[in-house]
């Protein structure tokens, strides 16, 4: 499948899960909790504060291993300029964020977090559902964003 086939099949929308292609086309899907959904909003939130760009929730990528869906995203306005809201983006936003799910493994958040850096994003949140996060640039593991935001005292345990 296509990014396009996936938005325009009726069959898996208003799905509990959130849904992503591999690099063969496959649709792949992952459950969320209302917990899950509470950390969304709490950091698009926080992410909104940062000014001169904008927050998204489940901004679409397209990378080498297919259309990968980032909880929670933010672009600068220069971004934003050169996509508006291209569906998938070709490029990932300065900050893309993922809320770790107990269905996640470690594994899988180190692969996300290496396609949204290749794929460009300056800055990889993981934010695990007990209210820790994580920060990752090109360099490796952050111990602060670079961005000047902590979402760890706003995430309710």
């Amino acid at each position: 499948m296509r990014w396009a086939d996936v938005l325009a099949d009726k069959s898996l929308q208003d799905l509990p899960y959130k849904i992503e292609l591999d690099r063969w086309g496959n649709v792949v899907m992952s459950p969320a909790s209302n917990r899950h959904g509470r950390l969304l909003g709490v950091i698009y939130s926080l992410l909104e504060k940062i000014g001169h760009g904008r927050a998204l929730i489940e901004c679409s990528i397209d990378t080498p291993e297919g259309v990968k869906v980032a909880d929670v995203a933010w672009g600068s306005e220069e971004f934003f300029a050169r996509h508006g809201y291209t569906t998938p983006y070709p490029e990932a936003p300065e900050i893309c964020v993922e809320i770790r799910s107990p269905a996640n493994s470690e594994e899988e958040m180190r692969f996300k977090t290496r396609l949204y850096l290749e794929a460009g994003a300056r800055e990889v949140w993981i934010v695990l559902e007990s209210g820790e996060a994580r920060f990752f640039g090109p360099e490796g593991e952050r111990s602060q964003s670079v961005y000047g935001i902590d979402p760890r005292p706003h995430l309710e345990h």
